[in-house]
């Protein structure tokens, strides 16, 4: 990818960003609500730029994407961290569900805390609807399952 088309990604990216950190109750509500309904309100929820930028400043994938890191506090009482992955590319990528993986593992080993990742895919392929990540050798298999608007 150019300079040129990379720095165009970014600048449409950040409206989506904005939006997000400005409307994510209500993003939740509209395309997860059952998630949504979890959530405790009343404690808040706090971005957390930072720590994402942590574990995906490495990535090789070159792209950005409009990703978001939020802390909120489930019903029952668990800190949990929300994972937001928005696709904007529109185009079917081979690897997505397993970046998703290791955003998720990467989170994880890192804070040792529940991450609960979802994506929103803004392509309109039917055929491209990712939800898990799966490999197995021999004996050994590992399935990373996460909700897809």
């Amino acid at each position: 990818m150019s300079d040129q088309e990379d720095s165009r990604r970014s600048d449409h990216d950040s409206p989506r960003k904005m939006a997000l950190e400005a409307y994510f109750q209500e993003f939740l509500g509209l395309l997860f609500p059952a998630i949504h309904k979890q959530v405790d309100w009343s404690k808040g929820y706090c971005f957390l730029d930072k720590e994402l930028q942590q574990i995906t400043a490495d990535a090789e994938s070159g792209r950005r994407y409009a990703d978001k890191l939020i802390k909120v506090a489930a019903l029952d009482g668990i800190e949990t961290w929300v994972l937001i992955h928005v696709e904007v590319q529109g185009e079917p990528e081979e690897n997505f569900a397993e970046r998703m993986f290791t955003y998720q593992y990467r989170l994880r080993d890192r804070y040792n805390i529940d991450v609960v990742s979802l994506a929103v895919l803004a392509d309109t392929r039917e055929s491209f609807r990712p939800t898990t990540f799966h490999y197995q050798r021999w004996e050994c298999a590992l399935s990373f399952t996460f909700p897809t608007a």
